[in-house]
């Protein structure tokens, strides 16, 4: 897949060149034309880092220094470590399991509810084979007649969740005789908040009762806040109003639940204690990833000190890892992913701010060819950069090929070179000053937004060494990454495009859908979060029709979709520190008071 990509990018790369020889206009004029200011551009004028001496004018973005500097980061610890807390987690943990052994006792709708709790509180992943065991008991015997609208919904929620299939008509028996959802439902707010939960796992093809059920309950569930009978429910509806449940990661939304469930009516207090304890024991082993990853990239010279056109950015990275796979026992794939992300935002602020045209092609160049050698033929600023880079990865396919037979190092180098490609091909469309159409910007932007090389490297390192099975995943079940990258991309460009416009880069998908529709930017925006729904409903229907695979590896680009909504819910979080810095806070640095 990589491979076709990569003639279809070069082919594309040639039409496109065509096309913009013959325009006359350069990319300032092309922008204030559209609407677009580029009054906030900076310039700086620098002596050119290849072989000629003259001066070469060069952009700056004025990203911030790292605000989590190196020596704060080694020092972070979590006090709530040790062998007394151990041994605590290890006791509260066999009492759980005695609970779920006693849950076939319940009925079903009670068993339902202790799973859901598990999962919001965070602590579920200890307990895959007992909740496996308890929804297929129950998806084989599941009889909706007679049952509130609240356990119906549960029900199908949970259900989908694991990838058991449920018909989404069992909602037909609180229809009227007009077939519209009967108006005396708007009465129970608990019943058609799971409702409106439950709606996010319906798919492609189920787009009608979508947003006929989604109309119905958003409706109801403000009217309830304003009125604010229960201050738990009350919470609870707001947080799925912001961000549906099924669209928000995993390890903040434990964080959160974790503080709501202590004010809950019916709160079981063995659950709360492990999920505290447990959140601050895998907390503290993402403090040593963070550890870990900083020494790295400290070691490259390549960071801020040296490099400070480029985002340095490996506390935001780390989040991304822990957001995309946070269980204890994948450390190696988060360090060796935050690598990979590091990289990415790097190197393509190389190609989006500093680097010149002649520049990019020479490194495009080098990573197509896979070449050690071109390192001679690059600008004095790029030569470090493309070392450690190509070093990096060349030791990853090593440690593979070693150890276990398995040549991943062709996986991750497509992919690589792929994308630089497409960062090339922007590059020209931003100095020729063409504005594509808007399919036509996403069928590179999907790819640039680096979510396939931000999977194939976690597909690399989810054993170590990297089996060729990972590696297989990838090209075989490209769609699920395509459609995931795709939420990513539209999320980015939700939370990034008017910074980047504002200083003069290329316009993105809100930008290319104006200009070819002649719409205003918030229809535009309307558009593209409409799109990032339709998109999740092809990514339910993906994951509905192939249930026989592994949550982790279905997990990393779902998670990856879900962490883009996260870290551009309120601007650019990747880019502008304080943007994520709550989340840092709360995920990395802050443990829960245990008392």
């Amino acid at each position: 897949m990589a491979s076709y990509l990569l003639v279809s990018l070069r082919s594309a790369s040639a039409r496109f060149s065509s096309r913009l020889q013959t325009r006359s206009c350069i990319l300032a004029t092309s922008f204030i034309s559209n609407g677009f200011s580029t009054s906030r551009v900076q310039w700086m004028s620098t002596t050119t880092s290849t072989q000629s001496d003259e001066p070469v004018t060069r952009r700056s973005a004025n990203y911030e220094p790292p605000v989590w500097n190196y020596d704060y980061v080694q020092s972070l610890r979590n006090p709530y470590v040790g062998e007394s807390y151990s041994k605590r987690i290890e006791k509260l943990k066999g009492d759980v399991t005695v609970m779920l052994q006693k849950a076939v006792d319940l009925d079903s709708l009670q068993q339902l509810e202790f799973v859901d709790t598990l999962q919001r509180l965070g602590v579920s992943y200890h307990f895959e084979d007992e909740i496996k065991g308890i929804l297929s008991t129950i998806s084989n015997n599941y009889e909706h007649k007679q049952q509130s609208l609240y356990a119906v919904a549960l029900h199908f929620r949970l259900l989908r969740q694991h990838g058991y299939h449920i018909p989404a008509d069992v909602f037909d028996d609180f229809r009227d005789e007009n077939g519209n959802f009967k108006s005396s439902l708007g009465e129970d707010c608990e019943g058609i908040l799971a409702l409106y939960d439950a709606a996010h796992l319906l798919q492609d093809g189920e787009n009608d009762i979508f947003y006929e059920i989604v109309n119905f309950t958003t409706g109801h569930l403000k009217e309830y806040v304003k009125h604010n009978k229960d201050e738990y429910l009350a919470t609870l509806v707001n947080h799925s109003l912001e961000i549906p449940l099924h669209w928000r990661v995993l390890r903040l939304e434990a964080r959160w639940f974790i503080g709501v469930y202590e004010t809950a009516p019916d709160i079981n207090p063995v659950l709360l204690e492990f999920a505290k304890l447990d959140f601050n024991n895998v907390q503290a082993t993402h403090q040593e990833d963070l550890r870990s990853a900083s020494s790295w990239w400290r070691s490259t010279g390549i960071g801020w000190e040296k490099n400070n056109f480029a985002r340095d950015r490996i506390m935001q990275n780390l989040l991304w890892s822990v957001g995309i796979i946070f269980e204890p026992q994948y450390g190696y794939c988060r360090r060796m992913s935050i690598k990979a992300y590091q990289f990415i935002t790097t190197i393509d602020d190389v190609y989006d701010v500093y680097g010149t045209l002649d520049e990019l092609e020479l490194f495009t160049d080098a990573v197509d060819r896979w070449d050690g050698t071109a390192i001679e033929k690059l600008p004095q600023y790029m030569k470090p950069i493309f070392h450690t880079f190509y070093t990096s990865v060349n030791e990853m396919g090593a440690d593979a090929l070693k150890e276990r037979g398995a040549d991943i190092h062709r996986y991750i180098w497509k992919a690589w070179s792929t994308l630089f490609n497409y960062y090339l091909m922007e590059a020209k469309w931003f100095i020729n000053g063409y504005t594509p159409s808007f399919k036509e910007y996403m069928e590179s932007a999907w790819f640039s937004v680096g979510g396939p090389v931000m999977t194939v490297h976690s597909y690399a390192a989810i054993s170590k060494p990297a089996t060729k099975e990972n590696m297989e995943f990838f090209d075989e079940y490209y769609n699920i990454i395509r459609l995931c990258s795709t939420i990513l991309r539209y999320a980015d460009d939700l939370g990034t495009s008017s910074n980047e416009i504002s200083r003069g880069d290329n316009a993105k998908s809100i930008q290319c859908y104006m200009y070819e529709n002649g719409v205003s930017e918030e229809d535009a925006r309307a558009h593209l979060r409409s799109l990032i729904t339709e998109t999740w409903m092809k990514v339910n229907k993906f994951r509905a029709e192939n249930p026989q695979l592994s949550n982790v590896y279905m997990g990393i680009p779902i998670n990856m979709a879900r962490m883009a909504l996260c870290m551009y819910q309120h601007g650019d979080g990747h880019a502008v520190q304080g943007c994520s810095k709550d989340r840092v806070l709360s995920l990395i640095i802050s443990p829960i008071p245990c008392t």
